[in-house]
């Protein structure tokens, strides 16, 4: 089957050309967690910023299933929470609040993902977190910080906890909870939340059988210096994303809707 061409939908006019290909992108995004079996029901969210002067993202309107996304019904806010513009749904309060935060604070982070899933969620809840002990969790070596659990995140003053724990790093393990990448780019969150969900599922697997072989300092930093997902060449992950992409427009299109 040929891939979907992206012309077949017209741009709404009350859409820039910008925001529109950002709201396809993050639709995607949610197409492609849901393949990915990442969905959590209604909950958890991806955040974009949207292109532009004004302070603005998007997320997932609250009560529809990921495969239920489309670019259209995709809910822009501003950094106090404020739907911009109309909208058939609500955000959930849990996501705009340290979502809301880090694109409010952190110059670079234009995409924030946040999961649930048993890998992440399972390592997250270990007195020592993630283990640098097996490929993929090397690449992340140095790029990972923890924020204890206060509880369901729907409290405002929790965002500034959160973003002092992250500490500038691009992976936060919400302990007891679950993880948040920050990205330049959505290729890039995606890319490593990715690498951190394998890293967790291989973690788990070893630990079923015993303890885990470490590996040495240096041989880690090495892996994260020759990370593809570090490496502009490759658009720090664009590449993965794209055809993780064109799959979801073989299975349903509509997300570009």
């Amino acid at each position: 089957m040929a891939d979907f061409p992206a012309a077949a939908v017209p741009r709404p006019k009350r859409y820039t050309a910008e925001e529109w290909d950002a709201r396809v992108q993050l639709a995607a995004a949610y197409r492609i967690f849901d393949h990915l079996g990442w969905g959590e029901l209604i909950y958890n969210h991806i955040s974009l910023r949207v292109p532009g002067p004004d302070a603005h993202f998007l997320l997932n309107p609250f009560g529809l299933h990921y495969r239920e996304v489309r670019a259209s019904n995709l809910v822009k806010v501003d950094l106090q929470g404020r739907i911009v513009g109309h909208s058939d749904w609500p955000i959930n309060p849990a996501g705009y609040t340290f979502h809301g935060k880090i694109h409010e604070m952190v110059p670079g982070a234009h995409c924030v993902m946040h999961v649930h899933t048993t890998p992440t969620m399972a390592v997250c809840c270990l007195d020592d977190g993630l283990s640098y002990t097996n490929f993929y969790a090397a690449q992340l070596y140095g790029k990972v910080a923890y924020h204890e659990f206060e509880g369901i995140t729907v409290h405002a003053d929790e965002g500034a906890r959160i973003l002092d724990s992250a500490a500038g790093k691009p992976v936060l393990l919400l302990r007891n909870h679950g993880p948040v990448t920050t990205g330049a780019t959505l290729a890039q969150a995606f890319g490593l939340m990715w690498l951190l969900n394998r890293a967790c599922e291989v973690q788990l697997a070893t630990l079923s059988m015993g303890k885990p072989r470490s590996i040495a300092e240096p041989v880690l930093e090495a892996c994260v210096r020759d990370s593809l997902q570090y490496d502009p060449r490759y658009g720090a992950g664009q590449d993965a994303f794209d055809a993780l992409q064109r799959v979801v427009d073989r299975i349903d299109p509509t997300y570009r809707s």
